[in-house]
């Protein structure tokens, strides 16, 4: 009889472990899909694909950084004007869904870059905001603020 019980409680932990590892598993299609437009953005970046930033931002995109907000025109510019990714990393994402058209990803980005001569800021955590219209994701705000350096 203490044998059946001991069984019968195993049993249940079991269970109720095996229902905790599948809550975790469950992943938002969204995240999944927002953090690899969010890389495709980095290897454009890397490229100076312009045209890939003229369809992934929003027409009334913000960009903050240290000199400040601007619109998209001067973003998709600056991607063409030639900065040299040597190397970048993206990693800690952590997505917040606000609604069905609406989702913001924040991440760890580093990256050894410089534009005209001077190094880009390194590391950084990543804020972007993506909104849906028109049936695609596009990305409506980027932000990116100083990061602690990896210990």
């Amino acid at each position: 009889m203490v044998e059946t019980a001991m069984r019968t409680i195993l049993a249940a932990i079991v269970l109720a472990l095996a229902g905790v590892g599948f809550a975790h598993a469950a992943v938002d299609p969204l995240e999944v899909e927002l953090i690899a437009l969010e890389r495709q953005s980095w290897v454009a970046w890397k490229d100076h694909d312009a045209a890939f930033f003229d369809r992934f931002l929003s027409d009334d995109h913000v960009e903050l950084q240290g000199a400040g907000p601007m619109g998209k025109a001067p973003v998709v510019e600056g991607v063409a004007s030639g900065c040299v990714v040597k190397s970048y990393a993206l990693d800690r994402f952590n997505f917040t869904r606000f609604s069905p058209d609406t989702a913001l990803l924040i991440y760890r980005a580093e990256q050894d870059t410089s534009c005209g001569g001077q190094k880009v800021l390194s590391p950084v955590w990543a804020t972007s905001l993506f909104v849906r219209r028109d049936g695609r994701w596009q990305n409506a705000l980027y932000v990116h603020s100083p990061a602690q350096k990896a210990q």
